[in-house]
Protein backbone atom coordinates (compact mmCIF):
# COMPACT_ATOMS: atom_id res chain seq x y z
CA UNK A 1 0.00 0.00 0.00
CA UNK A 2 1.65 3.34 -0.81
CA UNK A 3 0.71 5.95 1.72
CA UNK A 4 0.20 9.77 0.21
CA UNK A 5 -1.54 12.93 1.24
CA UNK A 6 -5.05 13.05 1.57
CA UNK A 7 -6.79 14.78 -1.36
CA UNK A 8 -7.85 18.46 -1.19
CA UNK A 9 -11.12 18.54 -3.59
CA UNK A 10 -13.81 15.82 -4.26
CA UNK A 11 -12.42 15.59 -7.48
CA UNK A 12 -9.87 13.10 -6.55
CA UNK A 13 -8.94 10.24 -8.80
CA UNK A 14 -8.72 7.86 -6.54
CA UNK A 15 -5.09 5.43 -6.88
CA UNK A 16 -6.10 1.80 -6.74
CA UNK A 17 -2.43 1.38 -4.38
CA UNK A 18 -3.08 4.57 -2.58
CA UNK A 19 -4.08 5.81 1.04
CA UNK A 20 -5.62 9.00 1.52
CA UNK A 21 -3.96 9.99 4.97
CA UNK A 22 -6.32 11.77 7.59
CA UNK A 23 -4.12 11.60 10.60
CA UNK A 24 -1.28 10.27 12.67
CA UNK A 25 -0.26 9.93 15.77
CA UNK A 26 3.36 8.49 17.39
CA UNK A 27 3.71 5.15 18.97
CA UNK A 28 6.98 5.43 21.39
CA UNK A 29 7.63 5.01 24.94
CA UNK A 30 6.94 8.73 25.37
CA UNK A 31 3.90 9.58 23.37
CA UNK A 32 0.87 6.58 22.00
CA UNK A 33 -2.85 6.35 21.76
CA UNK A 34 -3.54 5.14 25.73
CA UNK A 35 -6.42 3.43 24.08
CA UNK A 36 -3.90 0.53 23.17
CA UNK A 37 -2.66 -0.21 26.72
CA UNK A 38 -0.93 0.66 29.88
CA UNK A 39 2.27 1.13 28.75
CA UNK A 40 3.98 1.59 25.30
CA UNK A 41 5.07 -2.76 25.34
CA UNK A 42 1.37 -3.47 25.89
CA UNK A 43 0.33 -0.87 22.95
CA UNK A 44 2.51 -2.69 20.47
CA UNK A 45 1.59 -6.06 21.78
CA UNK A 46 -2.29 -4.95 20.69
CA UNK A 47 -1.08 -4.23 16.93
CA UNK A 48 1.19 -7.02 17.01
CA UNK A 49 4.43 -5.35 16.78
CA UNK A 50 7.36 -5.47 18.52
CA UNK A 51 8.09 -3.01 20.86
CA UNK A 52 11.63 -1.51 19.39
CA UNK A 53 12.86 1.75 21.49
CA UNK A 54 12.72 4.24 18.34
CA UNK A 55 8.87 3.38 17.80
CA UNK A 56 6.50 3.74 14.96
CA UNK A 57 4.47 5.84 13.46
CA UNK A 58 0.53 5.36 12.83
CA UNK A 59 -0.93 6.81 9.53
CA UNK A 60 -4.69 6.47 9.85
CA UNK A 61 -6.45 7.30 6.47
CA UNK A 62 -8.55 5.26 3.76
CA UNK A 63 -7.74 3.66 0.82
CA UNK A 64 -9.70 4.45 -2.95
CA UNK A 65 -12.93 2.15 -1.69
CA UNK A 66 -13.14 4.25 1.45
CA UNK A 67 -11.94 1.14 3.61
CA UNK A 68 -10.18 2.77 6.89
CA UNK A 69 -6.45 1.86 7.45
CA UNK A 70 -3.99 2.32 9.82
CA UNK A 71 -0.34 2.18 8.19
CA UNK A 72 2.77 1.85 10.66
CA UNK A 73 5.77 3.10 9.57
CA UNK A 74 9.25 2.94 11.16
CA UNK A 75 9.76 7.07 9.90
CA UNK A 76 9.36 8.63 13.16
CA UNK A 77 10.55 11.33 12.46
CA UNK A 78 8.60 12.10 9.00
CA UNK A 79 5.25 11.62 11.10
CA UNK A 80 6.46 13.66 14.29
CA UNK A 81 7.23 16.69 11.90
CA UNK A 82 3.62 16.30 10.46
CA UNK A 83 2.04 16.34 12.95
CA UNK A 84 3.78 19.05 14.33
CA UNK A 85 2.70 20.86 11.45
CA UNK A 86 -0.66 20.33 11.73
CA UNK A 87 -0.84 21.36 15.59
CA UNK A 88 0.35 24.57 14.23
CA UNK A 89 -2.15 24.78 10.73
CA UNK A 90 0.14 24.31 8.71
CA UNK A 91 0.26 21.99 5.54
CA UNK A 92 2.47 18.82 5.45
CA UNK A 93 2.32 16.30 3.04
CA UNK A 94 3.24 13.36 4.92
CA UNK A 95 4.40 10.65 2.23
CA UNK A 96 6.79 8.01 4.14
CA UNK A 97 8.68 5.85 1.33
CA UNK A 98 7.14 2.51 1.03
CA UNK A 99 10.46 1.10 2.56
CA UNK A 100 9.22 2.49 6.10
CA UNK A 101 6.16 0.74 6.02
CA UNK A 102 5.87 -1.98 8.54
CA UNK A 103 2.41 -3.10 8.04
CA UNK A 104 -0.81 -1.86 6.86
CA UNK A 105 -4.15 -3.00 9.73
CA UNK A 106 -7.54 -2.68 8.97
CA UNK A 107 -9.59 -0.36 10.40
CA UNK A 108 -8.63 2.74 13.36
CA UNK A 109 -7.85 2.44 16.82
CA UNK A 110 -9.14 6.34 17.34
CA UNK A 111 -12.24 7.75 16.17
CA UNK A 112 -11.73 10.10 13.67
CA UNK A 113 -14.68 12.86 12.67
CA UNK A 114 -13.13 13.63 8.92
CA UNK A 115 -13.30 11.58 5.92
CA UNK A 116 -11.21 11.35 2.42
CA UNK A 117 -12.80 13.22 -0.19
CA UNK A 118 -13.95 11.47 -3.39
CA UNK A 119 -14.37 8.01 -2.04
CA UNK A 120 -16.84 6.51 -0.41
CA UNK A 121 -17.62 6.77 3.97
CA UNK A 122 -15.43 4.76 6.10
CA UNK A 123 -15.63 1.82 6.47
CA UNK A 124 -13.77 -1.84 7.56
CA UNK A 125 -12.43 -3.49 4.86
CA UNK A 126 -13.51 -6.95 3.60
CA UNK A 127 -12.59 -9.82 5.54
CA UNK A 128 -9.66 -11.98 4.05
CA UNK A 129 -11.06 -14.48 2.07
CA UNK A 130 -8.91 -17.22 4.11
CA UNK A 131 -9.91 -16.19 7.52
CA UNK A 132 -6.86 -14.94 8.56
CA UNK A 133 -5.61 -11.40 8.97
CA UNK A 134 -5.93 -9.36 12.28
CA UNK A 135 -9.92 -8.07 13.19
CA UNK A 136 -10.33 -4.50 12.43
CA UNK A 137 -8.97 -1.80 14.79
CA UNK A 138 -12.26 -0.08 16.20
CA UNK A 139 -12.68 2.99 19.17
CA UNK A 140 -13.21 1.86 22.71
CA UNK A 141 -17.36 2.17 23.03
CA UNK A 142 -17.85 5.22 25.27
CA UNK A 143 -20.99 3.57 26.44
CA UNK A 144 -19.28 1.31 28.49
CA UNK A 145 -16.25 1.58 31.07
CA UNK A 146 -13.60 -0.33 31.39
CA UNK A 147 -9.30 0.23 31.13
CA UNK A 148 -9.86 1.55 27.46
CA UNK A 149 -12.06 4.09 28.84
CA UNK A 150 -10.23 5.14 31.91
CA UNK A 151 -7.12 5.96 29.95
CA UNK A 152 -9.12 8.05 27.56
CA UNK A 153 -10.35 9.89 30.22
CA UNK A 154 -7.19 10.48 32.01
CA UNK A 155 -5.34 11.74 28.66
CA UNK A 156 -8.71 14.08 28.66
CA UNK A 157 -8.37 15.47 32.05
CA UNK A 158 -4.71 15.79 30.95
CA UNK A 159 -5.55 18.03 28.06
CA UNK A 160 -8.32 20.24 29.98
CA UNK A 161 -6.11 20.22 33.06
CA UNK A 162 -7.08 23.44 34.20
CA UNK A 163 -10.80 22.90 33.88
CA UNK A 164 -10.95 20.36 35.55
CA UNK A 165 -7.77 21.83 38.50
CA UNK A 166 -11.01 24.37 38.49
CA UNK A 167 -13.60 21.87 40.36
CA UNK A 168 -10.89 21.48 43.71
CA UNK A 169 -10.65 24.03 45.50
CA UNK A 170 -7.17 25.09 47.29
CA UNK A 171 -7.84 24.27 50.77
CA UNK A 172 -8.95 20.44 49.75
CA UNK A 173 -6.35 20.45 47.13
CA UNK A 174 -3.33 21.61 49.54
CA UNK A 175 -4.70 20.99 52.75
CA UNK A 176 -5.42 17.31 52.20
CA UNK A 177 -2.72 14.41 52.68
CA UNK A 178 -1.63 11.85 49.82
CA UNK A 179 -1.95 9.02 52.18
CA UNK A 180 -5.29 7.50 51.75
CA UNK A 181 -7.38 5.78 54.41
CA UNK A 182 -10.46 3.63 54.17
CA UNK A 183 -12.65 5.86 54.96
CA UNK A 184 -15.42 6.84 51.85
CA UNK A 185 -17.94 9.28 53.48
CA UNK A 186 -17.90 13.01 53.06
CA UNK A 187 -17.38 12.37 49.42
CA UNK A 188 -19.44 15.25 47.31
CA UNK A 189 -19.85 14.32 43.24
CA UNK A 190 -19.41 17.84 41.11
CA UNK A 191 -20.22 17.59 37.72
CA UNK A 192 -17.63 19.57 35.44
CA UNK A 193 -19.00 18.87 32.21
CA UNK A 194 -22.03 17.60 31.47
CA UNK A 195 -21.09 15.94 28.12
CA UNK A 196 -18.98 13.82 28.95
CA UNK A 197 -20.67 11.99 32.11
CA UNK A 198 -17.72 11.95 34.57
CA UNK A 199 -17.55 13.54 37.68
CA UNK A 200 -14.94 14.72 40.20
CA UNK A 201 -15.37 13.81 43.72
CA UNK A 202 -13.59 16.33 46.17
CA UNK A 203 -12.68 15.49 49.76
CA UNK A 204 -8.97 14.21 49.42
CA UNK A 205 -7.59 11.57 48.25
CA UNK A 206 -8.17 9.54 51.47
CA UNK A 207 -11.37 8.16 51.01
CA UNK A 208 -11.40 5.38 48.39
CA UNK A 209 -9.26 2.04 49.34
CA UNK A 210 -8.47 2.24 45.79
CA UNK A 211 -6.95 5.49 45.81
CA UNK A 212 -4.33 3.92 47.89
CA UNK A 213 -3.63 1.23 46.28
CA UNK A 214 -3.04 3.18 42.37
CA UNK A 215 -0.65 5.31 44.92
CA UNK A 216 1.38 2.50 46.55
CA UNK A 217 1.48 0.86 42.92
CA UNK A 218 2.86 4.05 41.66
CA UNK A 219 5.19 4.19 45.00
CA UNK A 220 6.62 0.48 43.74
CA UNK A 221 7.76 1.92 40.65
CA UNK A 222 10.22 4.12 42.13
CA UNK A 223 11.50 0.82 43.56
CA UNK A 224 10.87 -1.58 40.58
CA UNK A 225 10.82 0.74 37.30
CA UNK A 226 7.49 -0.57 35.34
CA UNK A 227 7.90 -1.14 31.30
CA UNK A 228 8.69 1.82 29.02
CA UNK A 229 5.55 3.90 28.96
CA UNK A 230 3.98 3.52 31.51
CA UNK A 231 5.32 6.75 33.23
CA UNK A 232 5.00 9.94 30.85
CA UNK A 233 6.27 13.09 31.52
CA UNK A 234 5.03 15.92 29.33
CA UNK A 235 5.40 19.57 29.04
CA UNK A 236 2.93 22.13 31.49
CA UNK A 237 3.28 25.84 32.40
CA UNK A 238 5.48 27.08 34.47
CA UNK A 239 8.31 24.56 34.48
CA UNK A 240 5.91 22.09 36.09
CA UNK A 241 5.70 18.65 34.04
CA UNK A 242 2.70 17.01 33.73
CA UNK A 243 2.79 13.29 34.44
CA UNK A 244 0.51 10.64 33.15
CA UNK A 245 1.10 6.72 35.01
CA UNK A 246 -0.84 4.12 34.45
CA UNK A 247 -0.93 0.34 36.40
CA UNK A 248 -3.77 -2.99 36.40
CA UNK A 249 -7.27 -1.16 37.11
CA UNK A 250 -5.82 2.50 37.54
CA UNK A 251 -4.68 5.77 36.19
CA UNK A 252 -3.12 8.71 37.85
CA UNK A 253 -2.55 12.08 36.01
CA UNK A 254 -0.95 15.12 38.15
CA UNK A 255 0.96 18.19 37.53
CA UNK A 256 4.17 17.88 39.39
CA UNK A 257 3.69 21.48 41.08
CA UNK A 258 0.00 20.53 41.95
CA UNK A 259 -2.44 17.93 43.06
CA UNK A 260 -3.31 14.30 40.90
CA UNK A 261 -6.56 12.79 40.07
CA UNK A 262 -7.13 9.30 39.87
CA UNK A 263 -9.44 7.34 38.12
CA UNK A 264 -10.21 3.36 38.48
CA UNK A 265 -11.87 0.74 36.52
CA UNK A 266 -13.57 -0.53 39.58
CA UNK A 267 -15.37 3.09 40.09
CA UNK A 268 -16.92 4.05 36.72
CA UNK A 269 -16.39 7.33 35.54
CA UNK A 270 -15.37 8.79 38.98
CA UNK A 271 -12.27 11.13 38.29
CA UNK A 272 -10.84 11.42 42.17
CA UNK A 273 -8.93 14.18 43.29
CA UNK A 274 -5.35 13.72 45.38
CA UNK A 275 -4.66 16.44 47.89
CA UNK A 276 -1.00 17.96 47.27
CA UNK A 277 0.15 17.06 51.21
CA UNK A 278 3.11 16.06 53.00
CA UNK A 279 3.72 12.84 50.30
CA UNK A 280 2.82 13.88 46.79
CA UNK A 281 5.02 16.07 45.94
CA UNK A 282 8.59 13.78 46.61
CA UNK A 283 6.13 10.74 44.85
CA UNK A 284 5.83 13.43 41.61
CA UNK A 285 9.29 14.17 41.58
CA UNK A 286 10.50 10.68 41.74
CA UNK A 287 7.84 9.35 38.76
CA UNK A 288 9.13 12.07 36.99
CA UNK A 289 12.71 11.17 37.09
CA UNK A 290 11.53 7.67 35.60
CA UNK A 291 9.46 8.65 32.83
CA UNK A 292 10.10 8.61 29.40
CA UNK A 293 9.53 12.07 27.86
CA UNK A 294 8.66 13.48 24.37
CA UNK A 295 12.35 13.93 22.22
Amino acid sequence: MRVGAVAATDETVADDDALFVLTAVLLTPAQFPSVLGDDYVAACATLGLEPYAEGYGLVLGQDSGGARWTVVVEDVSSVAVAIASWDCGMEYDLSPDDRSVVCALPGWPLALAVSAPGVPEPHDPSPDPDGGGPAPLRPPDTEVWGPPQRRLGADEIALQWAAWRDQIDDETAFGSSAEPTEDGEGQNDVSPDDEDGSRAAPGGPGQHSGVRKALEAALAYVGSPPPPGRIRSAFAPDGARTLRVDGPGWSLVARTDDIAFVLLDDEPGEIIPVGRGPELPGLLKSLDELAARPA
